[in-house]
Parts: structure tokens; sequence; C-alpha cells
């Protein structure tokens, strides 16, 4: 079974930020996304449901070049502003020439 290196890109946020981060990974070059709807705890305590569904945690499969930019978008754009976290993951994924 062949695999390829890729990046797993995971974001979690406040729903509202939905569109515009899903559709800025997609200028920044990831090909598609997830989106799931996320609880938890963290630096700002629990969500208590002040604004539906939450928290969001979208994912995308993408190379280390467009890691790279979306982690910058992060950290330069969403950060100062938004109750966002982003982190990166190596993965091997199988059907990787999809990505």
């Amino acid at each position: 079974m062949e695999t390829h290196d890729l990046t797993l890109i995971t974001i979690v946020a406040e729903p509202v930020l939905e569109e515009r981060i899903t559709r800025e990974c997609m200028q920044l070059g990831a090909t598609g996304y997830t989106v799931i709807e996320a609880r938890g705890r963290g630096s700002r305590g629990i969500r208590t449901g002040d604004i539906p569904g939450q928290n969001i945690r979208i994912e995308t499969l993408v190379s280390e070049e467009v890691a790279d930019r979306i982690l910058t978008r992060a950290s330069e754009k969403w950060f100062p502003h938004y109750a966002v976290v982003v982190w990166d993951t190596p993965v091997r994924v199988v059907r990787g020439e999809k990505y």
C-alpha cells in the first residue's frame, strides 16, 4: 500500500468564523476541509453555549507549503482578534494524490 506524507491542519474556533476560515484556507491552497461541532475547556474556561454550536473544529489535509501558509495566516490575522487555536500534525495518507 502506497502512502503520501501530508500535514493535517486542525483549527478550533468560534462558529461565526467558519465561513471566513474555510474560505481563507481554500484561497491559501487547501483542496477541501471537514467541519465538526466541538466543545471543551481551555484558557477561556468551559464554553457554555453562548454561541450556538459552541465551537467548531476544521480539519484539512495539505502539503507542508500550504500548511505553513495557513499557520502564518492564523498567527498574523486570526490570533490577535479571535479565540482560535491551530495545530499541525504530520500524517501518512492513502490516496494522497488527491491533495
